[in-house]
């Protein structure tokens, strides 16, 4: 007998969102906030929250090369983590490290969730998203997220991308 049903389609071969906990961490990263004022870390915090994800470490450090990489490189070796957030420091100014201190730790940078962050963001603040370095890297096979400070950006980022699609991407780094 012949199978005559449809063939599987991408959707169908692989799951958005899920059910599983993620053990994550929040790394915002700011020359003017701190940790008691950082809207956008909190709110990075309480989204991965509310859609069940565990937040495992939060700290906001400088704007520096050293300072990124000096905490974040010590959360990516623990065992519950499987996914990072940094927050602040994406943009074009000579403050702004985060992605820097991202692309000296190596890893692999995948292309896609900067160009339709972009996209999304073009939307909603016009041309100023040109100037956006926001991406995503491959760092010690866990997905490692590099978002603007502000707290649209935060928004736009963790429910339109991120959430749904952070289970998927891990259970794939885990293959």
């Amino acid at each position: 007998m012949t199978d005559t049903s449809a063939p599987a389609t991408a959707a169908s071969r692989h799951h958005l969102g899920g059910t599983r906990s993620l053990g994550c961490v929040v790394l915002s990263v700011s020359d003017t906030h701190t940790e008691d004022d950082d809207p956008s870390g909190h709110l990075a915090r309480e989204i991965l929250a509310q859609n069940g994800h565990k937040v495992v470490h939060y700290q906001l450090v400088a704007n520096s090369v050293a300072d990124v990489r000096d905490t974040l490189e010590p959360w990516l070796t623990e065992i519950p983590v499987e996914l990072a957030v940094t927050v602040g420091g994406t943009g074009v100014s000579s403050r702004d490290l985060t992605v820097n201190a991202l692309e000296a730790m190596g890893g692999k940078r995948l292309e896609g969730f900067g160009e339709i962050y972009r996209s999304l963001s073009f939307q909603e603040v016009g041309p100023l998203a040109l100037i956006s370095r926001a991406a995503l890297y491959l760092l010690r096979g866990k997905p490692v997220f590099a978002l603007p400070g502000s707290e649209r950006a935060v928004r736009t980022a963790l429910e339109k991308l991120i959430v749904p699609a952070a289970i998927h991407l891990v259970e794939e780094l885990e293959r």
